[in-house]
């Protein structure tokens, strides 16, 4: 029972850190990279398709993303489906490949993009914590149903602390990494 608590606690966490990595990958760097594209959808064939889904996203340069239709009457509406997202990018086109300039990061932005980071690897700390809060509560439950010992449920506890402490040093380590790209001219 504490062991399958803990290897669930263990296996929530780490989709945490997933979903982190995730999210670390959608804030842009001044490098282009395709992840930078993922949260775009593009209305096509009666709904809103992902990108990645409707064309190929390939890095050209170390800043020119280039983006080849997979049917080329959606050239038009993935142009127009990245001007309107909320990233910043200013595509052009060129028959049927869409090139997307990086435009280089001023001081400012550098700053926002950092404390952007900071708010997520901050989510994911509340989820790894979460994690934790549930655990303990299922632990306690099995404690006061008498179904395991205190001691065994202070042990489970502690382990289950240094758990989510090596969890959020991860979370800590990618923050860490991701500000360091951000912050690198």
């Amino acid at each position: 029972m504490i062991n399958d608590i803990k290897k669930d606690a263990q296996d929530r966490m780490g989709k945490s850190i997933e979903a982190l990595g995730r999210n670390l990958a959608a804030i842009r760097t001044g490098r282009a990279h395709p992840s930078i594209l993922d949260s775009v959808k593009v209305p096509a064939w009666g709904s809103e398709m992902p990108l990645n889904q409707v064309a190929a996203v390939s890095v050209e340069d170390a800043r020119t993303l280039k983006i080849v239709a997979h049917d080329k009457n959606l050239s038009a509406a993935i142009e127009k489906a990245i001007l309107t997202s909320d990233l910043g990018l200013n595509p052009s086109s060129a028959g049927t490949t869409i090139r997307v300039p990086m435009p280089a990061l001023t001081e400012e932005t550098r700053k926002g993009y950092t404390k952007q980071a900071r708010g997520v690897a901050e989510e994911a700390k509340v989820a790894v914590r979460n994690v934790r809060r549930d655990a303990l509560a299922d632990l306690k439950k099995l404690a006061k149903d008498k179904e395991i010992s205190e001691d065994e449920e202070r042990r489970a506890s502690d382990e289950l602390q240094k758990l989510t402490d090596k969890f959020v040093a991860e979370v800590d380590k990618a923050l860490e990494a991701k500000e360091k790209d951000l912050m690198a001219v």
